[in-house]
């Protein structure tokens, strides 16, 4: 359908959207922006961190968030050579294990893909691009299809580390390559409901997101050479940026989530890749550039925008890195400090949630363009490997996953 038609038909589609969006739980909170909506909690932690309520020891490994939906903790994991999904009680009773697929077969095979659940049902991916769509109620596999062999999608490093998307009727994924960069699913039997044109490109580890640009939708994704716009409906290309050619110095490893607000788009990457504020058209039917940034260099922990300001860590190399603050008008660096060491942010309730990568601390931050105010930090002991996967707030709880390891906190102010 032409865009501009669309206008006109546009406000019974965003009410339905957001009645969906109410009952999406997925990677990175309800907008994937890495926000979540709970409120009354802590400002302050006492110098033990806030209260555990919940501990697991002895889960399947992986670097993927766990989601809680309607009571029952959802988490991946790996399996011997297998991803499998877990649902379980906050008591420790499991539900049901379900195999999903195969898991990436070289380094770091840990299960890299949140769950995305909407009403009772689950999307999920696995390692080796199986997309799956379970009963959350049984993980009964409802249907599944391969989308990497089936579009003949091409591999990067570190295999398929997409947390799938949905949209009011389908579910995105992107097996990235020579036929396409993304097609979109039926959610109900997993029909193929449309292909992107191919930009030549392989896959990054990018978790698409879908926002609306002055009443159109639009899916924001990366591949391991563009950002990219495309429309839900039919999957038009709208818009592509080249973000390698002419900033970056070496490799690009994309891994961020891209960040909109107001008509712009943010993009960051690790390895000394400068970040980029791309700014759309009227229509969304182009970009350009309006500043770039060689301070705020992600590595893989996701950023967030709070009332102006940008916050993330960024990449000095694969084992260090400083916490940042950028101006999202401007791109100027409002502070670089120091705090162990690079890792993961989420934001909830005028806080930021911190977890660093290497040691495992965490840390609640008050967000402030002026310095980095800590208001609290404990240590996970629990668990082994990297401390990779993001954090997530559900009902007033923390959920900290390490590895094989998941604790969660009452972070409530009671």
């Amino acid at each position: 359908m032409n865009r501009i038609k669309k206008n006109l038909l546009c406000l019974l589609p965003l009410i339905f959207l957001t009645s969906l969006s109410a009952q999406v739980v997925q990677f990175r909170g309800p907008d994937r922006n890495g926000h979540f909506p709970d409120n009354d909690l802590l400002q302050e932690w006492p110098r033990e961190g806030p209260k555990l309520l919940a501990q697991f020891t002895d889960l399947n490994p992986g670097y993927s968030s766990p989601v809680y939906y309607k009571e029952v903790i959802y988490i991946s994991g790996l399996k011997d050579s297998i991803n499998a999904l877990t649902a379980m009680k906050m008591d420790g009773t499991v539900l049901w294990e379900t195999s999903y697929g195969n898991a990436w077969e070289r380094s770091f095979p840990e299960t890299r893909n949140t769950p995305t659940n909407e009403n009772d049902r689950i999307y999920i991916s696995s390692g080796m691009g199986n997309v799956v769509c379970m009963d959350s109620n049984n993980g009964k596999i409802l249907w599944e299809t391969n989308t990497h062999e089936q579009f003949k999608g091409e591999f990067h490093n570190w295999g398929y580390a997409e947390s799938l998307v949905l949209t009011d009727n389908a579910v995105i994924s992107s097996p990235t390559g020579k036929q396409t960069v993304m097609v979109a699913l039926d959610k109900v039997n997993g029909r193929l409901l449309w292909k992107t044109e191919s930009l030549g490109d392989v896959r990054s580890y990018v978790s698409p997101v879908l926002v609306n640009h002055k009443g159109e939708n639009m899916i924001l994704a990366v591949t391991s050479k563009h950002a990219l716009g495309v429309d839900p409906e039919d999957g038009t290309i709208l818009w592509k940026f080249d973000i390698v050619t002419n900033f970056t110095e070496g490799r690009r490893n994309n891994t961020i989530t891209p960040l909109y607000h107001n008509g712009e788009i943010f993009i960051t990457c690790g390895y000394d890749a400068q970040a980029l504020m791309l700014q759309l058209s009227d229509d969304g039917n182009s970009v350009s550039l309006k500043w770039t940034n060689d301070v705020l260099d992600t590595h893989h922990g996701g950023v967030v925008l709070v009332n102006g300001y940008i916050y993330g860590s960024n990449w000095i190399n694969n084992g260090n890195g400083n916490w940042v603050c950028l101006d999202w008008d401007t791109g100027k660096v409002m502070y670089e400090e120091k705090w162990h060491n690079k890792g993961s942010v989420i934001y909830a309730d005028n806080r930021l949630y911190i977890y660093e990568e290497k040691q495992g601390h965490v840390g609640l931050v008050e967000p402030d363009p002026s310095g980095f105010k800590l208001k609290g930090d404990f240590l996970i002991k629990e668990g082994i490997g990297p401390h990779w996967a993001h954090l997530g707030i559900f009902d007033s709880m923390l959920f900290v996953r390490h590895g094989s390891a998941l604790m969660i906190y009452d972070i409530k102010e009671h």
